[in-house]
């Protein structure tokens, strides 16, 4: 990749440009023009340069067609006064380069989509009557009528004759779609989603985009990822489960490609269950490497009362490196399977005690944990109201460097908050020894100076475990005195575990003891629940998780004094 590749960055379109939109469509033209251009066909790369070489009227036209939904419109609700001259003007120029088809051909949805019943029953209202129906009908009904007689596609003058407005489609939508997924990563967000409209709000991290960092290397990666795409839009129609898994593309060697294949399959089989193709939603769950997919692979087998296969399955499972949330979905599979097979049940084990006491307090208007917080907090031992952003915070800060790697997959373009594959399951595999590293510090004693000399530099970039407003060099300060580097190492270590799951359910105090000996803790965390209020699941994993490896924490009860009136 050439330097003038590496340097180009794309700048923030102006908002009070009416034409902002074509500056974000020529950003995302150049990006891939730049960064992507071997992965598009020598057709293709020239078709971008007359997009970008289109009189500006006609570029911005197109710009808004192609970022509206569907591919067909009618010209005469075209209406963009911004565009700086006739938007017929801008139609000729389009067709006149094969932009736009003049004459598409319609099929009767299409038709109804475009059209109102009242620019359609003269058109309909002769075969309704012949057919016996009242002319009068709604337009869902006429529709139903109509379908097995109009099952061929038509132009509209061939089914509205001269009165029909005339409709456009536009010819090139395929090459933007593949346009828009090498720019997002994903065929999800749409260009109505463009968050350059949103630069001006956030910084974000100046990631190095090279040719080895990308997510495609070869355009048939590409050309699997649509045809995965293609799949999922099936499946979203209800096309038969059986049928869409004779279309999902062979298992690729790009991690990025298979974790979306991982993802296919699990949706797959969930549809493929609910169509009662069993059989078939068993071969895709256990086809897939999502880690979703096993526990319900061993679900349905337990239904399909194969205990044996499901007890083989489970008990091997049970051995791997799981996350709270699978150990505890296994162990509830496994008891029950125990019982099928005749064998032992896996003893459970018995999670430590929970530290729980009650507070009353009066009541003054403030939240649960802002009366806790201000009740307990004292010059000798402060409180701070952090939930789940002290601990992400520091791992954040850390980690910077390793978050923001540049590895295939990850970055798309310069405005991601976080990386693309964040809450994938092979997001630490593929890192492994840069958070090597990381944890490295925190034993040789560099942890604390680089997590402040990151926090200085870096103040206000996103990142997705740093939450700035919660955070001062004094509070960093404190938090790096009390806390100790085991400590966080083990927390870290939990945190990369299943990221999705565990950067929350932190309970919602931090007190620290900083005039403590290093012999004594020097600080605990305090889940605060109100009156009526309850520990969730995944703050019981945490707080047994720190009970049982000696790090101090409870549960405050908080409840209100009888007979005080809140002001």
């Amino acid at each position: 990749m050439s330097k003038h590749h590496q340097d180009f960055r794309p700048a923030a379109a102006n908002l009070e440009n009416p034409l902002y939109y074509l500056e974000n469509m020529e950003t995302v033209v150049a990006w891939v023009a730049n960064h992507h251009s071997d992965l598009l066909s020598a057709p293709e790369n020239a078709r971008l340069s007359e997009f970008l070489d289109l009189p500006r009227p006609a570029r911005a036209l197109l710009a808004r067609m192609v970022m509206r939904s569907g591919e067909l419109f009618r010209t005469d609700k075209l209406k963009y006064p911004e565009l700086g001259s006739s938007e017929a003007d801008a139609l000729n120029n389009l067709i006149r380069d094969d932009w736009l088809d003049c004459a598409p051909l319609l099929t009767l949805d299409d038709l109804f989509r475009l059209f109102t019943l009242a620019e359609l029953r003269p058109a309909f209202a002769p075969a309704l009557v012949q057919a016996g129906f009242s002319k009068n009908l709604a337009k869902a009904q006429m529709r139903d009528v109509l379908k097995g007689t109009y099952a061929d596609a038509r132009t509209v003058i061939d089914w509205l004759g001269d009165s029909g407005s005339p409709v456009v489609r536009v010819s090139s939508m395929a090459l933007f779609d593949r346009v828009r997924l090498m720019f997002f990563g994903n065929l999800r967000q749409s260009w109505s989603d463009f968050v350059l409209v949103e630069l001006g709000h956030q910084r974000y991290e100046q990631v190095q985009f090279t040719s080895e960092a990308r997510a495609f290397s070869e355009r048939s990666q590409v050309d699997t990822y649509l045809a995965m795409h293609h799949c999922r839009e099936c499946l979203d129609v209800g096309m038969p489960a059986a049928e869409v898994w004779a279309q999902v593309p062979q298992p690729s060697d790009n991690p990025w490609l298979s974790s979306r294949r991982d993802r296919l399959l699990l949706e797959l089989g969930r549809q493929a269950e609910r169509q009662g193709e069993r059989e078939v939603a068993l071969e895709a769950l256990a086809s897939s490497g999502h880690r979703e997919a096993r526990l319900k692979q061993l679900r349905l087998l337990e239904r399909m009362k194969r205990f044996d296969e499901a007890w083989a399955i489970a008990s091997d499972w049970q051995h791997a490196e799981l996350s709270d949330a699978e150990a505890q979905g296994l162990a509830r599979i496994l008891k029950r399977l125990a019982a099928k097979v005749k064998q032992p049940a896996p003893l459970a084990p018995q999670p430590p005690p929970l530290d729980e006491f009650t507070l009353t307090l009066p009541q003054t208007g403030r939240s649960v944990e802002r009366a806790v917080r201000d009740h307990l907090s004292s010059p000798e031992a402060p409180v701070f109201y952090m939930e789940n952003t002290l601990i992400n915070s520091l791992f954040g800060l850390l980690c910077w460097n390793t978050i923001f790697k540049p590895i295939p997959g990850a970055f798309f373009h310069p405005f991601h908050s976080g990386p693309a594959d964040l809450l994938r399951k092979d997001f630490v595999s593929r890192r492994q020894a840069a958070f090597d590293q990381c944890f490295a510090a925190l034993h040789d004693g560099g942890y604390r100076q680089q997590i402040l000399n990151t926090y200085a530099a870096k103040q206000g970039i996103t990142n997705p475990f740093v939450t700035w407003p919660a955070l001062n060099e004094e509070l960093l300060t404190l938090a790096l005195d009390c806390i100790p580097a085991l400590d966080l190492h083990i927390l870290f270590e939990r945190l990369l575990l299943n990221i999705r799951e565990h950067r929350s359910g932190f309970p919602d105090l931090v007190r620290f003891y900083p005039e403590n000996p290093h012999t004594r803790p020097r600080y605990e965390m305090i889940e605060v629940k109100g009156p009526g209020d309850r520990l969730q699941d995944h703050q019981v994993r945490w707080l047994h998780f720190f009970a049982s490896k000696g790090i101090a924490a409870s549960v405050c009860y908080l409840r209100w004094q009888t007979g005080e009136a809140t002001p």
